[in-house]
């Protein structure tokens, strides 16, 4: 592997994929079992979800919390290292609905102006 001088790169990889920023934001928001992620993460197959929760796991991202009894029951919640990312990933994120934002005024004034151009044809 390579060294990331910025760290950028790595930060991506830690994230990276359709879904660890949602079980990040989602274990933020209280401790969840397996299947409750699931039920909140509508299309994600099991395979994935448990690959994804292992690496952020390795990651530290999130705490996997075994406990004892006759069902074992397993509960994963956000570290505080995977809160300092969450900041991170809610900055981002407004970054990226103000881009949303602003790419759909140029395509509205570009579908005005091509209207207008075919007013007069």
């Amino acid at each position: 592997m390579q060294h990331d001088d910025c760290g950028f790169a790595s930060a991506l990889n830690a994230i990276g994929g359709k879904w660890k920023t949602l079980i990040l934001w989602e274990v933020n928001i209280a401790p969840r079992r397996f299947g409750e992620l699931r039920r909140l993460l509508p299309g994600i197959s099991e395979k994935v979800l448990a690959q994804q929760l292992r690496e952020m796991e390795v990651d530290s991202l999130v705490h996997r919390e075994v406990f004892p009894g006759a069902v074992q029951r397993v509960e994963y919640s956000v570290t505080e290292f995977g809160k300092s990312l969450n900041s991170a990933v809610i900055v981002l994120s407004k970054w990226g609905k103000d881009h949303e934002a602003r790419l759909a005024l140029k395509e509205e004034g570009c579908s005005q102006a091509a209207a207008g151009s075919s007013v007069g044809a």
